[in-house]
C-alpha cells in the first residue's frame, strides 16, 4: 500500500471509529499516556490520580493505561488493586505507522481520545507526535510543566492539542510567548492532587514499628539538585561528574536549614520528625545530611526511613502525619490532595513546578532556596505550621478547594471533547 493511500485509510477508520461512538451512545474511551517511571512516587502518583479523576468525573468512560516500558509489575499490581478492571498496554507506534505489539495496536483502534498525562514536560512527545501523524483521532495534555529546557521545541505539536492543561503558571505563560497555540490552555492542578492509593496494613505497621503515632510526627522530604540516578542499577546510567560535583556543592547549603527545621520541631514541639524518600536515592541523602548531622537528643525523637516505599504506603503514612516539609513536589501534592498540610522548598533545577503552590494559594509556604531570604523564613513556618493546627488545616480546605474546582472544570472539557468524537 502507498503511503498516501495507508494514511488515508488510517484518517478513515478512525472517523468511522468516531462516529460510531457518537451515534451508538457507547461509553467514552480514554487512551491514557502516562507512568514514566517507577524510581519516584511521584511519577507514579500522576497516573492513578489522573484515573481517579476521570472514575469520578466521567464515571462511564472506558480508559486503557498506555504505559512506558518500565512499568513494573510491583507497580501495575499496586494500581489494579486500585482499578482491578484497568488494562495496560506498553509499545511505540513506528515510523511506518503500526503498533510494536497487538495489545497496542488494539489499544489505539479502541479508542477515541488520546490523554497524556500529567509530568514534567509532554513526556511521550514522540508518541503523541506518531498519534497524529498515523492515528489522526483528537488528543490533550493534562496537567504538565512546559519549559525551555523540555519543550520549547515541540510548540507546533503541542498546538494541535484540543486543550493544554499546564500545572504551573509560569509554564502557562511560557507557552504563549513561545507561540503554542491551542484552544483551550489553562492552569490544571498535577494530577497527582487525586491520588488516592493506601496501603494502610503497611504503614500502620512501620509506624508502630518505629514508635510513630498518628498525628504526632511531621514527615521531611529532601533531595539533591540532580536527582543521583547513575545509583540505580535499572536506570542503566554513567555518573555524570558536572552533576554529582554540584550535588556535592550545594548539598549543604540546600539542606542545613531543612536540619535546623528538624531541630526546632523536636526541641520546641512534642512532635516527632520521619525522614522519608520519594525517590529511591534518598534514604541515603537523608541519613548524610539529616539524621547523621542531628545532635544526640534531636536524633532521639527522629525516624529514618531505610528503605524505599511505593505510594499506596508513602500516602497511607503522610495521612498519618501532622504535615510535611522539604524540597519534594510530588509528596506535598498528594498530602495536600488528601487535606495534609505541606511546605514546599524549590530550586531552580526542579523547573517551575514548585510555582504551582503559588497558584493554590499556598504562596507562604513555598520558599526558594536560592534566594537567601526565604532561608530564614523556613522554621519559622515549620513551626507555625506544627503548633497551629487549626489554622494550617484551614489553609489546606482553602486551596483543597480550589484544586477541587479546576479537577471538575479540566474533567468537564474532557468530557466535552469525548462528547464530540
Amino acid at each position: 500500500m502507498q503511503r498516501r493511500d495507508f494514511l488515508k485509510s488510517t484518517l478513515a477508520a478512525a472517523m468511522a471509529t468516531a462516529c460510531s461512538a457518537a451515534e451508538s451512545g457507547r461509553a467514552p474511551r480514554i487512551l491514557l499516556r502516562s507512568s514514566w517511571q517507577v524510581v519516584n512516587i511521584g511519577d507514579i502518583a500522576h497516573t492513578p490520580g489522573v484515573l481517579a479523576l476521570i472514575e469520578k468525573h466521567i464515571p462511564n468512560a472506558e480508559v486503557i493505561l498506555w504505559a512506558s516500558y518500565d512499568l513494573s509489575d510491583e507497580v501495575a499490581a499496586m494500581e489494579h488493586h486500585r482499578f482491578p478492571m484497568l488494562k495496560i498496554v506498553k509499545g511505540r507506534i513506528g515510523d511506518d505507522g503500526k503498533a510494536s505489539n497487538a495489545d497496542l495496536a488494539e489499544a489505539i483502534e479502541w479508542a477515541d481520545f488520546l490523554l497524556h498525562g500529567s509530568g514534567p514536560s509532554l513526556v511521550a512527545a514522540r508518541d503523541v507526535a506518531s498519534w497524529v501523524k498515523h492515528v489522526g483521532k483528537p488528543f490533550g495534555v493534562y496537567g504538565i510543566t512546559y519549559g525551555d529546557f523540555w519543550d520549547a521545541d515541540r510548540k507546533e505539536l503541542l498546538s494541535q492539542a484540543k486543550f493544554i492543561y499546564f500545572r504551573d503558571s509560569v509554564s502557562l505563560e511560557f507557552a504563549k510567548q513561545q507561540g503554542v497555540n491551542c484552544p483551550i490552555m489553562e492552569f490544571g492542578p498535577d494530577g497527582a492532587f487525586a491520588c488516592d492509593l493506601r496501603d494502610d496494613d503497611r504503614a500502620d505497621a512501620f509506624l508502630k514499628a518505629n514508635g510513630l503515632e498518628e498525628g504526632k510526627f511531621l514527615c521531611c522530604l529532601s533531595r539533591l539538585r540532580y536527582s543521583p540516578y547513575w545509583l540505580i542499577p535499572s536506570k542503566k546510567r554513567k555518573l555524570d561528574p558536572e552533576r554529582h560535583a554540584y550535588n556535592e556543592k550545594m548539598k549543604e547549603h540546600d539542606h542545613a536549614v531543612l536540619r535546623e527545621a528538624i531541630i526546632a520541631v523536636v526541641r520546641e514541639t512534642p512532635l516527632k520528625v520521619l525522614l522519608c524518600p520519594e525517590d529511591m536515592t534518598q534514604m541515603a541523602v537523608g541519613k548524610e545530611m539529616f539524621l547523621d548531622k542531628l545532635p544526640a537528643d534531636v536524633k532521639k525523637r527522629v525516624v529514618w526511613r531505610e528503605n524505599f516505599w511505593l505510594t499506596d504506603e508513602a500516602l497511607s503514612t503522610y495521612v498519618r502525619s501532622a504535615g510535611l516539609f522539604g524540597s519534594e513536589m510530588h509528596s506535598p501534592i498528594m498530602a495536600l490532595g488528601n487535606g495534609i498540610p505541606a511546605i514546599v522548598c524549590r530550586f531552580k533545577e526542579q523547573t517551575s513546578k514548585g510555582f504551582m503552590w503559588r497558584d493554590i494559594g499556598l504562596g507562604d509556604w513555598l520558599f526558594d532556596l536560592d534566594q537567601p531570604d526565604d532561608h530564614k523564613k523556613i522554621v519559622p513556618a515549620v513551626l507555625d505550621l506544627a503548633t497551629n493546627p487549626q489554622a494550617a488545616a484551614q489553609r489546606v480546605a482553602k486551596a483543597r478547594a480550589f484544586v477541587e474546582k479546576r479537577q471538575r472544570e479540566t474533567m468537564a472539557e474532557l468530557k466535552r471533547n469525548l462528547s464530540t468524537v
